[in-house]
């Protein structure tokens, strides 16, 4: 919590009360003595509130912005890409300064949400017959380390004619940001991979409504 504001004048009198006894030292107003004394108060008093806000600034995931450098310095941060918003840095800062540390499902979930992405985690395991059943995949035991992050978030870049190459893909998606993120705190022994979630109309951004759904074409699936 920022130092409660204090004013020229209140500066003034605690100085006054600071002043040796006698009859040349003054106190109030009205006097030659108190007008020059008040022309240094305001320096006080502007490096009082000054004090205050950089206070407010001490716990990081306050909302910090002049010691938002000093914090991403302390943290090592930008740690994957850097991040175009002081929004996005502050929440970057916050998160790496409350990290405990974990290996959970529940520890990557929160590590996500906190720098602002909605995930969800898969694990795997190695076929076993007298555990697994006849319909399960036949995972080997390499599969004991790997584990999927889902999510929504992802960016998309679409081929355009006046701007692709030949050797490009039709449409590249993923979350650089995000697969820094995870790779950077998973166990060194682990693989974690990534599967988004594709929109619909994927390749248009639901552009191509050719027929509102009623081309004959609709109702072979059903």
């Amino acid at each position: 919590m920022p130092l409660p504001v204090a004013s020229a004048t209140d500066y003034l009198w605690q100085f006054q009360r600071l002043l040796p006894r006698g009859r040349v030292w003054q106190r109030g107003w009205g006097t030659l003595q108190a007008a020059h004394l008040l022309t240094l108060m305001p320096t006080w008093a502007r490096l009082h509130t000054r004090a205050g806000e950089v206070i407010a600034e001490t716990f990081p995931c306050t909302v910090a912005a002049e010691m938002l450098p000093e914090w991403e310095a302390t943290l090592g941060l930008p740690d994957c890409e850097a991040l175009d918003t002081v929004q996005q840095r502050q929440a970057a800062v916050c998160a790496k300064f409350s990290m405990r540390g974990g290996q959970s499902i529940d520890y990557f979930i929160e590590l996500a949400a906190a720098h602002g992405y909605t995930i969800k985690v898969e694990t795997f395991s190695a076929f076993r017959v007298d555990i697994n059943r006849a319909e399960q995949p036949l995972y080997d035991s390499a599969w004991d380390y790997a584990w999927t992050v889902y999510s929504t978030t992802e960016n998309y870049t679409y081929f355009r004619a006046d701007l692709s190459h030949a050797d490009e893909p039709l449409a590249a998606w993923g979350n650089a940001q995000l697969e820094c993120l995870i790779r950077m705190y998973a166990p060194a022994h682990t693989v974690p991979m990534f599967q988004y979630t594709t929109p619909v109309a994927v390749w248009d951004r639901g552009g191509s409504l050719w027929d509102n759904d009623a081309s004959v074409w609709d109702g072979l699936g059903s």
